[in-house]
């Protein structure tokens, strides 16, 4: 470990915290039983059935984790609008929206990462504040930013709901809240979790004056403005928390996450393009609430998940690629309509020729474009006809859910000391 942040064999090496440095140590120690080949950090773009069968059944197992997650989520989720039919009550749409996720199943199980497990501690804290377990909720997010340093997209809506909804005990009448009711015990109790957290991942290397060396790999801005593959986004700077210190409830602690998250992609710097998945998941819970949120969630996991395509380049993998978004989609637009079958439609004229759009796009970019002379010339076409297309999708529904926060009143709980 003490080498670690200086490796340098592989512009991939080592770009995550500490914590996932140790999971990758644990992971060795499973993996020299099938190919001790694989452990070799010099031994570049080494590949063998064993070591693929090691990948693939270590990603599933670690999904263990993000399937308890979900567990925990659907308890949390309201059942007045449950029917007598089990597959049209809301915890169980939820439930096949975030397991049979179609980004998270490419991504992780045929891209080949360790997403679940990651999304499973984001949403596992997520339904630890929703159960008023704060400090168990604040300790799962603290472990989990030194797993993977991208959830810092969404630690300005933890922060400020932990302080809004926990450090003061107590609101008025209307919701606004009672500043004498700030607890330094909880505050303190808050700051020592992130302190012992960090102080676990980073002390050795502040001990080795090594810190500087950690960053350098974990906030690469020497790599430029885009990714590898252009995430369907813009750069700017951005504010996603104007109204944030107004949230009252879990609710609305959920939509600001998303919104931090959404925002960090749109206008973050080097945003890898899975990151939409960070926006979408969570989203996943808020679309079996009301009829709004479901149509703002349609829009943004169409588009973004097809904006994971590129990822999947190969031949035989475009059937696969298609059948599996096909089938995610229609249940999707399908269960939620069942669930919401008394509201209005989804979809305007504008938002159903929008995204049927994105079948003449991959029929442009899949079938006719590797037949032509640009094929050659503009190799990076379809990748620009890609992210350009699913960024108008991925910024109007952003636009939608900023516009639902700005103008739905919040509900306020009053709380009692």
């Amino acid at each position: 470990m003490p080498s670690h942040p200086h490796l340098a064999t592989s512009e991939w090496t080592l770009d995550y915290p500490p914590f996932f440095a140790w999971f990758e140590f644990v992971l060795s120690h499973v993996a020299k039983y099938f190919d001790q080949e694989m452990l070799n950090v010099r031994n570049l773009n080494y590949s063998s059935s064993r070591t693929l069968l090691f990948q693939r059944f270590s990603v599933i197992f670690t999904d263990a984790l993000f399937v308890y997650a979900v567990h925990e989520c659907c308890k949390c989720i309201d059942g007045k609008k449950a029917s007598k039919e089990v597959t049209e009550k809301p915890k169980f749409i939820l439930s096949v929206l975030l397991l049979w996720n179609f980004g998270l199943l490419i991504v992780d199980h045929i891209h080949f990462q360790y997403n679940g497990f990651l999304f499973g501690l984001m949403l596992l804290s997520i339904a630890r504040l929703f159960q008023k377990r704060h400090l168990e909720g604040a300790f799962l997010f603290a472990v989990l930013l030194h797993f993977k340093h991208i959830y810092l997209y969404v630690a300005p809506a933890y922060g400020i709901y932990l302080l809004r909804s926990f450090c003061f005990t107590a609101n008025k009448p209307d919701g606004s809240i009672r500043w004498n009711s700030f607890s330094f015990v909880r505050v303190t109790s808050l700051v020592l979790i992130v302190f012992l957290v960090s102080a676990l991942s980073l002390g050795p290397f502040l001990a080795l004056n090594q810190l500087p060396q950690i960053f350098s790999r974990l906030f690469p801005f020497k790599r430029g403005l885009c990714h590898a593959y252009w995430a369907p986004n813009f750069w700017a700077l951005y504010n996603a928390l104007d109204k944030v210190l107004s949230v009252i409830g879990p609710r609305g602690f959920l939509r600001s996450v998303i919104l931090c998250a959404l925002s960090s992609f749109m206008f973050g710097w080097h945003v890898h393009e899975k990151a939409i998945l960070l926006a979408i998941l969570p989203m996943s819970l808020l679309s079996v609430g009301k009829a709004g949120d479901a149509s703002i969630f349609l829009i943004l996991t169409t588009t973004g998940h097809y904006s994971l395509f590129p990822l999947l380049f190969t031949t035989p993998e475009l059937p696969i690629k298609i059948l599996l978004m096909l089938s995610f989609t229609i249940y999707s637009v399908s269960s939620l309509k069942t669930l919401f079958r008394k509201e209005k439609p989804f979809f305007n004229w504008m938002e159903t020729f929008y995204l049927l759009g994105l079948g003449p796009l991959e029929v442009c970019c899949e079938l006719v474009f590797p037949f032509t002379s640009w094929k050659l010339k503009y190799p990076f076409l379809p990748l620009l006809l890609t992210s350009v297309y699913c960024a108008v999708g991925i910024t109007y529904a952003w636009f939608k859910l900023y516009l639902s926060v700005l103008t739905d009143p919040p509900v306020y709980k009053t709380k009692k000391q």
